[in-house]
């Protein structure tokens, strides 16, 4: 029997037909939409008078054109509130399940899955999203597809497939304090760049991963995308089948065993060989920033910016309004932002008040903190973290998206700086002329709390 990984079990598991040694039919398990790419597709299928195939495979949320703030007042630009009355109509008419805006299980759709517990292992899953990866945090094969692939679904259930090559990331030792999941990937991001994962789902491996929390890991798997990887994964475990455990829509009792069982059969047989593979040690890893406008361009905080001829990268530099060979310590910044699908779960939070606690915000920075989901702004509220926040300054905001891509009013104004807890930091991504530094959740408060980038590990005990 031939040795398989990870991501050919779960593959292979739902092969529906295959296209003369060419591209595959792939069944889905789960269709996750949200107001933004789905639209089009509804369209097209009433257009040609297709029924939606399997309703209650999908599910839907409204997330990116939300407003953080009066969530239960009439949405004030056009264009978003349109957006999400559309959504809600085309729920309606299709027998699809929408949390919408107020919904106490409303939030980012790569949140609210995974803490419904919706997401599980062995799964495939699609969202017209470019960050569905996060799934694979779970061991399932998730990836984002484009609008007339989200009627593909819609249609048929399954998409037709060229299967990816397969390559791993194994990341061994122990973290040093103050390093946290997303310096992790941003690390291992900055020194393969951006275009090492194209044609390849990646899986995480070595202990590094499997110490991590599931929200780490989701951290992880959300910026794969950012590698060019269609999508990342890593193997179910003890720590995955408790997570997912008594979530609302979580298999129960002995339906649960039985699915514990099959997932443990997923880890990557001993043996199983990748198409490419990289090793990466602990030890070298530290806090992370960005200084470019692609998420490859980052430094430990500690290093300088490096020295490179190449037209892209100066004009990147220009855009930043940095030099060559600059530091970013003690470098003013006026604004930050915690949120997106990769750091608004109850642990960045935890991270943050951690840190903030008994502290002041400085007075030139504003700092949002936006929850991944409703379910995460109470689990804030209930531990006292937002009387922390509150007391030190910070602004807790409703869930949503935000200012990870600003199509809602939280805008990082022109030629200011923003350190962020998303995953990109393009031209125009936190708004025109916005320029973006990604860092963890605890080096984002610290900028906050100081008003410029420090060497947060100074701080540490």
């Amino acid at each position: 029997m031939s040795k398989k990984t990870l991501f050919d079990k779960v593959w292979d598991a739902h092969v529906v037909d295959t296209i003369d040694n060419g591209p595959q039919v792939l069944y889905i398990d789960k269709h996750l939409i949200h107001e933004v790419t789905s639209p089009q597709a509804f369209n097209e299928l009433e257009r040609r008078n297709i029924p939606i195939f399997r309703p209650d495979q999908i599910v839907a949320t409204a997330d990116h054109n939300t407003p953080t703030k009066n969530q239960h007042l009439p949405i004030k630009d056009e264009n978003s509130r349109k957006q999400l009355e559309q959504l809600s109509i085309n729920c309606k008419k299709n027998n699809i399940t929408l949390y919408e805006l107020g919904h106490k299980y409303n939030g980012i759709v790569h949140v609210m899955a995974p803490e419904l517990g919706i997401t599980q292992p062995g799964m495939t899953i699609v969202c017209g999203d470019s960050h569905t990866s996060t799934h694979g945090a779970f061991g399932t094969i998730a990836f984002g597809i484009g609008t007339s692939q989200v009627a593909q679904v819609f249609a048929s259930q399954c998409l037709l497939l060229t299967k990816p090559k397969s390559l791993r990331v194994s990341v061994n030792g122990k973290l040093k304090n103050g390093v946290l999941p997303k310096d992790v990937i941003l690390y291992i991001i900055s020194k393969l760049g951006t275009n090492a994962g194209t044609g390849y789902f990646c899986e995480y491996a070595g202990d590094v991963f499997e110490n991590m929390s599931m929200e780490g890991r989701m951290t992880v798997c959300n910026m794969s995308i950012e590698m060019g990887a269609r999508g990342g994964m890593i193997a179910p475990d003890e720590t995955t089948f408790e997570y997912v455990k008594n979530r609302e829509f979580a298999p129960k009792d002995d339906a649960f065993e039985q699915k514990v069982a099959y997932w443990k059969t997923l880890s990557t047989d001993e043996g199983a060989s990748f198409d490419k593979e990289y090793f990466f040690d602990a030890e070298d890893i530290e806090p992370m920033v960005t200084y470019g406008t692609n998420p490859g361009m980052g430094i430990k905080v500690t290093e300088n910016i490096p020295s490179l001829e190449d037209d892209s990268f100066e004009k990147s530099l220009k855009y930043m309004n940095f030099e060559k060979g600059e530091s970013l310590i003690d470098k003013p910044i006026n604004y930050v932002f915690i949120g997106s699908c990769t750091n608004s779960r109850i642990e960045d939070f935890r991270v943050a008040a951690n840190y903030i606690k008994g502290k002041q915000k400085a007075d030139n920075v504003t700092a949002w903190l936006v929850p991944g989901s409703k379910q995460v702004e109470t689990q804030i509220i209930e531990e006292g973290l937002k009387t922390i926040f509150d007391d030190a300054g910070f602004e807790l905001r409703q869930p949503g998206c935000s200012a990870c891509l600003a199509m809602n009013d939280d805008k990082i104004p022109q030629g200011e700086y923003c350190v962020s807890t998303s995953n990109r930091n393009f031209e125009g991504r936190q708004g025109q002329g916005a320029r973006t530094i990604l860092a963890s959740p605890l080096v984002a408060a610290a900028t906050a709390v100081e008003g410029k980038i420090v060497d947060v590990t100074k701080q540490l005990n």
